[in-house]
């Protein structure tokens, strides 16, 4: 049992600063900070679907992992499970489609089967369908 120190901090803070990375919270001038000027009641933004925040998660990622050329963990992504099976998928075939199609062939590849398999991953459910997704 730990008793008293400092905080440790992990996984969370990549995953917090990829949040941030990709559009996660509004900046200064946003208008989520400005004051409201009337007395209407004002709508909370649209939020992102799901679908749409996995399919950017993984082709993140898939891009940093083919420029490495090296796996990570997948909660130090901010991943799912589920999420980082699609990941491993699409940089499977990134590499295949880089070795021989070039980097721009690879990059459109990405892009496309993360949304795919994002798309695909949701309509069956998304995470939450089975232990530890």
């Amino acid at each position: 049992m730990r008793t008293g120190g400092a905080p440790v901090f992990g996984a969370g803070v990549g995953f917090l600063a990829v949040l941030l990375t990709l559009g996660g919270c509004g900046g200064s001038g946003s208008a989520a900070s400005a004051p409201a000027t009337s007395t209407t009641s004002s709508t909370a933004p649209p939020s992102t679907p799901p679908e749409d925040l996995c399919t950017r998660l993984v082709a993140h990622w898939s891009r940093e992992v083919l420029d490495e050329n090296t796996y990570g963990d997948y909660q130090s992504m901010g991943l799912s499970n589920g999420q980082y099976d699609i990941l491993i998928k699409v940089v499977d075939a990134a590499r295949a489609a880089k070795k021989k199609q070039g980097a721009a062939a690879a990059d459109q590849l990405i892009d496309r089967q993360a949304r795919s398999g994002c798309v695909r991953w949701y309509r069956d459910g998304g995470p939450g369908k089975g232990p530890w997704q």
